[in-house]
């Protein structure tokens, strides 16, 4: 609680610095506008509906990454877990996976996919899933044997044990790989939307920078910081709750 409070102290403390030398002239306003006339200017896109439209692309793009990153990097990670020889193959790339430059292939991803969401949300997946799929593997190379022998004992079947026990049992680390996949597809699909999209909120920062828009570009940056920050506290916020339901 302290900590919390120390780094909420810390934050306003310097965003009022900041405010303070862009008021005195310090900090041209091309480059950064107070951070007060930030806020106010993101109030006043808000209520006027100007970014609505865009903040519904943008999070159905999210939401739909996700899922899909999520959902596929379960079921690769537990196939590669049930086939060792595969999964020991593909270890190095995903070493290195982190290190491919994949927004250098979105023209064929638009050739592939065509203009839309399609690319973006593929864009999304890309870096989303092989988090889950490593979350995915270190939380089954977890699982207790005890209760393995205990699906076995059962004669349970590979995917009665996989939604009984193993799933069950590697749960906190599947939430740590759900923490990253969203993460990682939250920031994909903004960067895409600056190249491939023609509305979305990336789409509405490019904009505002081409057209000398200072002050709105920033509110929206103010707006994409904000969401990412509820969105990261309310999956910790699910995280712990989780842990306290199993008791840890």
């Amino acid at each position: 609680m302290l900590a919390t409070l120390l780094r909420i102290v810390l934050v306003v403390a310097a965003v009022a610095a900041v405010d303070v030398l862009c008021r005195l002239g310090l900090i041209p306003a091309q480059v950064l506008p107070p951070p007060s006339r930030i806020a106010q200017a993101l109030l006043t896109l808000l209520a006027s509906g100007a970014l609505t439209a865009d903040i519904l692309v943008t999070s159905r793009n999210i939401a739909l990454a996700a899922l899909i990153a999520i959902a596929g990097g379960i079921a690769a990670g537990l196939a590669l877990h049930a086939v060792p020889r595969l999964r020991r193959a593909l270890e190095p790339f995903f070493a290195s996976y982190y290190a491919v430059p994949f927004f250098a292939f979105y023209p064929v991803f638009i050739v592939l996919f065509g203009i839309g969401a399609a690319p973006i949300i593929v864009m999304g997946v890309l870096f989303g899933i092989v988090a889950m799929i490593i979350a995915t593997l270190s939380g089954l190379d977890r699982v207790p044997r005890a209760l393995l022998k205990t699906a076995k004992l059962y004669r349970l079947g590979p995917l009665a044990t996989a939604l009984r026990i193993t799933l069950p049992s590697a749960a906190p680390h599947l939430m740590t790989g759900v923490k990253l996949a969203v993460t990682y597809c939250f920031i994909a699909v903004i960067a895409a939307e600056f190249i491939l999209a023609s509305e979305g909120l990336g789409y509405a920062i490019s904009y505002a920078f081409n057209n000398f828009e200072t002050l709105r570009m920033y509110a929206i940056v103010l707006l994409i910081l904000a969401a990412s920050i509820v969105l990261n506290g309310a999956l910790r916020a699910i995280e712990a709750a989780g842990l306290r339901r199993r008791g840890l």
